[in-house]
């Protein structure tokens, strides 16, 4: 195991024990950091609940509006203040509505939404939290940082391919990519790594809501080499950007998807 004895890692993105965030938490904590979680108001029971579960204190655990600077900071600076400068930071948030995934709940008859109808409101507000974030977090964090900390954000193939039922999601995505470059390059002088997985599909609770996931996901599990992938596999991976094996690793956008961003085509039965 990846020895993180006294590290200090904040991870915003959390729901429940199905998200990504969670896994990644959860390795974080096994390889002994010491964790902080920024979390959704609507979250804070389940958050809690799986935080009281790891043995770990709710006190650097916080409701934190990422659209808000100054929530961001509020809660940094607490962390900074309680366990010194932070080594780790994910940011693993991301929201778009209805409208802007241009798809249906499940069990619905009603048709999807068109993505040349996608509302610049919905997407803007989409673009605040999934994207914009990252370069907000950053921005607060700086200051805040240990020499040769790393930052990790989650994206999705989505950027570079049609994915049906995730639309102006991609558009999200695509630019956060572009940020993951851009700050790799800022942070050169304090040698901060800035790095983004790229995950298959996992079936968090946002996954779950979108109509068809089944079937995409079972075209994962047909056309992927190594087949689909679940949120323990990206946690293992996350674990390699979070510690020292990946001091020389920046502006990377890591696959975890079994291999399915090689094919060209799809394969079904």
């Amino acid at each position: 195991m990846i020895n993180n004895k006294d590290k200090v890692a904040v991870i915003f993105g959390v729901r429940n024990d199905r998200s990504i965030a969670y896994d990644i938490a959860l390795k974080l904590h096994q390889s002994g950091c010491k964790i902080a979680v920024g979390y959704v108001e609507d979250t804070k029971e389940d958050v809690l609940y799986l935080l009281q579960q790891l043995g770990v204190s709710n006190q650097l655990a916080a409701p934190v509006d990422v659209r808000d600077e100054g929530q961001i900071k509020d809660f940094l600076t607490k962390v900074h203040k309680e366990l010194g400068p932070i080594d780790y930071l994910l940011h693993g948030v991301a929201y778009g509505s209805q409208a802007v995934i241009c798809n249906t709940l499940p069990g619905s008859d009603a048709p999807a939404p068109s993505y040349i109808d996608i509302p610049f409101e919905d997407l803007m507000d989409s673009f605040n939290i999934s994207a914009y974030s990252l370069l907000r977090i950053a921005r607060v964090a700086e200051p805040l940082l240990a020499d040769n900390a790393s930052i990790l954000t989650l994206t999705y193939n989505a950027s570079q391919r049609v994915i049906p039922g995730y639309a102006g999601m991609s558009i999200n995505k695509a630019a956060l990519e572009n940020m993951v470059l851009y700050l790799a390059d800022y942070f050169r002088a304090k040698k901060v790594r800035v790095n983004a997985l790229s995950p298959g599909l996992v079936m968090t609770t946002s996954a779950g809501g979108i109509n068809g996931v089944r079937k995409i996901r079972k075209i994962g599990k047909l056309t992927a080499p190594l087949g689909n992938i679940d949120s323990d596999d990206v946690g293992n991976a996350a674990l390699y950007y979070f510690s020292n094996l990946s001091t020389k690793i920046t502006g990377n956008i890591h696959f975890v998807d079994g291999g399915f961003h090689v094919m060209g085509v799809s394969i079904d039965e």
